[in-house]
């Protein structure tokens, strides 16, 4: 087995968040191609989002009140999987200018 962890994206069947959930998960294979053993989508019921890695829970819908937005799904993520990764512009404050090389 693996030790990579294993993520979850448990989705509100009854809410059709399928497609969401799966956009999730694309966002997230799109940047951690290496470093996930598997992504995996559980159905749930009863307007349940969640984000869980290895069993811990990293985004709840339900106790947040809104949905996760990518950028905060991946560096909690990477703070998990290799935190010394740089995620470019998901790491940025909105109005913060590019980094550059110091001369």
């Amino acid at each position: 087995m693996s030790d990579k962890p294993r993520l979850e994206i448990e989705y509100c069947t009854q809410c059709r968040w399928l497609h969401r959930a799966a956009w999730l998960t694309q966002e997230i294979l799109t940047t951690f191609p290496e470093e996930l053993r598997e992504v995996a989508l559980v159905p749930g019921r009863g307007g349940v989002l969640e984000v869980r890695l290895n069993g811990v829970t990293l985004f709840s819908r339900k106790e947040r009140g809104r949905f996760p937005e990518p950028k905060e799904l991946k560096q909690a993520i990477r703070d998990v999987v290799d935190p010394d990764r740089d995620l470019g512009h998901s790491d940025r404050k909105p109005d913060a200018p590019p980094a550059t090389p110091e001369s």
